[in-house]
């Protein structure tokens, strides 16, 4: 599933532009006209990035961001915000509030899409298509492909989907201990109800993937935390394989 990128914008015209670059870059575009659509598609699915207009009919984005800030739900939730204010204390006003990026319009399709991907590349690197290696381990989501290259010979690695994005998640997240609820929303989804303990029989089968190149220690379990994607000296890692 592409990541997706709910679009809050009153204006027809521009809603559907946006949606139609935001698609052919990849992404999954979501709709919705003012900030109570907005608030039931996020209540149905978190996207993984808000495009949204700050003069909309009723609640006004900038209240929606605050709002957004508040949540522990959605605190992290990248926000690039569009605007025809173009007076320096309006765009203060939405970086203060917790804006990730600020356009003024008229803008560039183009641009708010490369904006899209930087602010996702920074916030949300598990939910970019850049290719990402970690002590040897490269994992290429554009190509599916996770492999070790050892005297110019690719070792792949074969995973199933979930392990797949598991893997990513701890790649682009190395040495940071994750609890079992966070890496249930990060690679599960947050509307997913399912059993913790389903995240260490997934990270068991990852470890299985990953023996026979060496890395299955790559993933350490951090007793009354969660888990934690370390940089294993190489040394160890062949002496392993071995």
């Amino acid at each position: 599933m592409p990541p997706s990128v709910l679009i809050v914008e009153d204006e027809p015209a521009i809603a559907e532009l946006l949606a139609i670059n935001i698609k052919h870059a990849g992404y999954h575009p979501l709709q919705a006209r003012d900030v109570n659509a907005a608030n039931a598609l996020v209540a149905e699915v978190l996207p993984d990035l808000i495009v949204l207009d700050w003069m909309l009919p009723g609640t006004s984005g900038l209240v929606f961001l605050r709002r957004l800030r508040a949540d522990a739900r959605t605190r992290e939730l990248p926000v690039i915000m569009l605007t025809a204010r173009t007076q320096e204390e309006d765009s203060v006003d939405g970086l203060e509030a917790g804006a990730d990026d600020y356009m003024a319009k008229p803008f560039s399709p183009k641009e708010l899409v490369a904006r899209i991907k930087a602010v996702l590349r920074r916030r949300a690197p598990q939910r970019t298509n850049d290719a990402v290696t970690v002590n040897g381990l490269t994992l290429d989501p554009s190509t599916h492909r996770v492999y070790v290259k050892e005297n110019g010979v690719q070792l792949p690695v074969h995973l199933g989907p979930t392990e797949f994005k598991l893997l990513h998640f701890f790649l682009t997240h190395p040495e940071r201990v994750h609890s079992r609820t966070l890496v249930l929303d990060q690679v599960w989804g947050d509307h997913v109800f399912i059993e913790e303990r389903t995240v260490d029989v997934h990270i068991k089968r990852l470890r299985s993937a990953l023996k026979p190149v060496g890395y299955e220690a790559i993933i350490e379990t951090v007793r009354g935390s969660g888990y934690r994607l370390t940089r294993l000296p190489l040394t160890n890692r062949m002496e392993k394989a071995a």
